[in-house]
């Protein structure tokens, strides 16, 4: 029939790599438009602080979010073109891990790591884990307030940063994780059952069949405990032991691997004597 030709099935899986690279194009294209995007709050006065954010790294372990913070003062402000303040300028931040920064008069600004403490969500809850931060700031040139603007935008892959609120020059932020990240999670949860029964198909079918001790078939059952170890491991931002995905696929599909494995050299032995 035609339906069973080789050129009909070569057709079909070539449509289905088709479809599957161009859904991940998409995925791809659509996660990099979001960490793309930027958003702006505070004044837009010609004399103020320009303060750009950019959200580098998020630590879900350690509870903070690192965000590398440059500061332009604009206007009568600031001196070549917004490098150097014309005052000591002092930027006052929302952060409870480090104090405020000075920046001397007429010395050119660095731009600097400020770690912001994450509250909400557990790291265990991971993939699905979700934290909230506020990161606003507020700025101090010759012992007077002048207006702030904050621009804050994202370069951590594997978080995805939405706006919850906005204040003055702050923003409510709530980071969860990336698209990608969930997907390959899922992936893993259902890799992670299916090696699990397929070493239970196979060790049922050692017994049943009472092959005795059949050593290939061990050592495909061992390196599967071990594989499945490595293959934890490589969970996109290290999620520590005793989250969600070990709860639901990971510990158990280490027991059936175990079970499989030590039933199945039981009952071979026993077949081996018998025989």
């Amino acid at each position: 029939m035609r339906w069973r030709s080789p050129m009909w099935t070569a057709g079909v899986v070539l449509a289905g790599i088709v479809v599957a690279a161009g859904a991940g194009v998409w995925v791809h294209a659509a996660e990099r438009t979001a960490g793309d995007t930027w958003h702006s709050v505070g004044a837009d006065e010609p004399d103020r602080v320009d303060v750009y954010a950019t959200v580098q790294k998020v630590d879900a372990v350690a509870r903070e979010v690192t965000v590398r913070v440059l500061v332009q003062p604009r206007g009568s402000l600031g001196e070549d073109d917004g490098a150097a303040p014309t005052a000591d300028l002092t930027l006052l931040n929302s952060s409870s891990l480090r104090g405020d920064h000075t920046f001397p008069a007429h010395e050119r600004i660095a731009s600097t790591d400020l770690p912001i403490a994450l509250t909400g969500g557990a790291v265990t809850d991971y993939p699905f884990d979700g934290y909230d931060s506020r990161i606003q700031f507020a700025a101090v040139q010759g012992g007077k307030p002048v207006p702030v603007q904050l621009t804050l935008d994202k370069v951590d892959s594997l978080f995805s940063l939405s706006i919850t609120g906005d204040a003055g020059a702050g923003l409510e932020i709530r980071l969860t994780r990336a698209t990608s990240v969930l997907v390959f999670a899922l992936f893993m949860m259902f890799a992670m059952w299916a090696i699990a029964a397929a070493v239970a198909l196979g060790a049922r079918h050692l017994i049943a069949r009472e092959r005795g001790l059949v050593w290939p078939a061990f050592g495909f059952m061992a390196a599967s405990l071990f594989a499945l170890a490595a293959f934890r491991n490589a969970a996109p931002g290290s999620p520590p032991i005793g989250s969600l995905l070990d709860y639901t696929a990971f510990l158990w599909a280490e027991v059936i691997v175990a079970l499989s494995v030590f039933t199945s050299v039981v009952a071979g032995s026993v077949a081996e004597k018998r025989t």
